[in-house]
């Protein structure tokens, strides 16, 4: 009966290092875990009746929920692995009894205090096996902590890059360049800086999937509510005269065809063509195309 609690605590360390490489270090993937916590709250979120409010949290309340995960389920893990060796495989501190001290909650005790990195407590392995793997219980929590971080700098700059290019947009349409305009050389240069940045954007939906469920706040900063227009764009300037607004218009649609397909895949499962992708996309984010 002992190797079943073994097995089982190992499979829970593994499955949460997994979804931790898959999350935070694999460029194109997103981990199972992280993914069913992340979407659960984004759906929460959004069905709740201050829809807007709610959808600003669902992002950061979800990945404290995500790191909370991980932490847990590998005290969890690590837990199933000490408790079945307790008392005979520990030594205990002067005063406590080892036969009071063997049940399943003081083996959850000592995984949070060698996850934690604080040392060994009052109650410390004394079998060979067991003093190699409590170190490495420390090293998987340190590593929780410095993944932790690095997820934090990672995604805003993400989310920083989304808003710009939506902020970029919403100037763009403000200002409701015409036709003749856009067919210039200077029209073809923005219509290349847009093909660039949805590119960008898109390659952080892949590395970054977790960024999909952020809100952008306000309406100028929605890249859910201004997508549209930038296909809007890509149609104005396909009818250009100057060949090379027309290039450019192709390459537009090109990145534009591309984000339709990641936002598609990953997050929306319309299976539709890419206008109604980005209108699937903006009702997710609480939006209406063309609002």
């Amino acid at each position: 009966m002992t190797w079943l609690f073994n097995v089982a605590g190992v499979v829970l360390v593994l499955f949460v290092l997994r979804d931790v490489f898959h999350t935070l270090w694999h460029p194109t993937r997103h981990g199972g875990l992280s993914r069913l916590v992340m979407t659960g709250l984004w759906r929460l979120s959004s069905s709740l009746t201050s829809r807007r409010r709610a959808s600003g949290l669902a992002g950061p309340v979800a990945m404290v929920a995500v790191v909370g995960v991980w932490a847990l389920t590998v005290v969890l893990g690590w837990a199933l692995i000490y408790w079945p060796h307790m008392p005979e495989a520990f030594t205990y501190a002067a005063g406590l009894r080892p036969a009071d001290h063997a049940s399943f909650v003081d083996a959850l005790y000592i995984s949070l205090v060698n996850v934690s990195t604080l040392g060994l407590g009052d109650i410390a392995p004394t079998e060979g096996w067991l003093r190699i793997l409590a170190p490495l219980e420390a090293l998987v929590g340190f590593a929780l902590l410095t993944a932790t971080v690095s997820w934090t700098l990672g995604i805003y700059p993400a989310l920083a890059r989304r808003r710009a290019l939506a902020l970029r947009l919403s100037h763009l349409a403000r200002t409701h360049p015409t036709t003749d305009q856009i067919d210039t050389d200077a029209g073809a240069a923005v219509l290349d800086s847009l093909a660039v940045g949805i590119s960008v954007i898109s390659v952080d939906f892949m590395q970054y999937a977790e960024s999909y469920y952020f809100h952008d706040g306000d309406d100028r900063t929605s890249l859910a509510l201004h997508i549209a227009y930038a296909d809007h764009l890509a149609d104005q300037a396909a009818v250009a005269r100057h060949p090379d607004v027309r290039l450019s218009a192709a390459v537009l649609r090109a990145a534009l065809e591309d984000l339709a397909v990641i936002l598609d895949q990953r997050f929306l499962h319309t299976r539709s063509a890419t206008r109604t992708v980005f209108d699937a996309f903006a009702r997710d984010h609480g939006r209406h195309a063309g609002a």
